[in-house]
């Protein structure tokens, strides 16, 4: 029991120093740039404990079961041998870890509600959830896709610069052709696919995939699965935009 008490505390005090500078830096913008008193400072007070309790019990559950089960699951799997079950089991991590990803269904209903107000879409719910339904759905597959590729790399050698280099010529090729709506959330898509969900697990799966085949080394190798992960979703998005607005 002490030593679950001791770790706990731990990460509770590594959660409060990460989100020690942001409060003063908006303590110092409120009262000495502003120099306003902030509006219901208990809610705030109140508001901060919450982030801090749920950023710490966060980071302990990704310490105890995410990283974990991740890296066992590669390990289990390299060491099966079968290159099919790996990459089936790659594709779908990736478009279900971002199927769930709090952060894109935050943009997409976003995005949903500019689209319809701008008259790219009907202003409807049905048009809407479909708009949303189809957003994400898109970027899960390039996530998806994203890793298959990723894991390919791992066990063919490719290289990591070349083919992120290809993506983001690729990505800058598109941009020029692709309507101008759909270019920002894209962008922005590439962006939330790497948060809470998604990250422990493809980095769990990076690493634990490298430090089991042989003549692969978990810092060279292991890593760059999720920089792929940030890549595809905006070649996906803007080619979705394109294929809608032709439709």
């Amino acid at each position: 029991m002490t030593k679950i008490l001791r770790t706990v505390w731990r990460h509770v005090a590594r959660s409060a120093r990460d989100l020690t500078p942001i409060v003063l830096v908006i303590a110092f913008f409120q009262y000495f740039i502003l120099q306003q008193p902030l509006d219901n400072a208990l809610g705030l007070v109140s508001g901060a404990i919450l982030v801090l309790i749920g950023l710490t019990l966060f980071v302990y559950g990704l310490e105890l079961a995410l990283f974990p089960i991740g890296e066992s699951l590669a390990h289990a799997l390299a060491r099966k041998g079968s290159v099919f079950w790996l990459l089936t089991f790659s594709f779908l991590l990736g478009f279900g870890t971002t199927v769930a990803e709090p952060a894109l269904t935050a943009v997409a209903n976003e995005a949903a509600k500019v689209a319809a107000a701008a008259g790219a879409i009907a202003d409807t719910d049905q048009a809407r959830s479909r708009y949303v339904l189809g957003l994400r759905i898109t970027v899960a597959l390039s996530v998806g896709t994203a890793l298959l590729i990723g894991v390919l790399r791992i066990l063919l050698g490719w290289s990591l610069p070349l083919l992120i280099i290809s993506g983001y010529v690729m990505v800058i090729a598109m941009t020029a052709v692709a309507p101008p709506e759909i270019v920002g959330i894209a962008y922005d898509s590439g962006g939330v696919t790497t948060s809470t969900v998604t990250v422990p697990l493809v980095a769990a799966l990076g690493v634990g995939m490298a430090s089991s085949l042989r003549d692969r080394n978990p810092m060279t190798d292991g890593f760059g699965l999720i920089a792929f992960a940030s890549l595809t979703p905006m070649v996906f998005v803007m080619a979705y935009g394109s294929i809608v607005k032709w439709i």
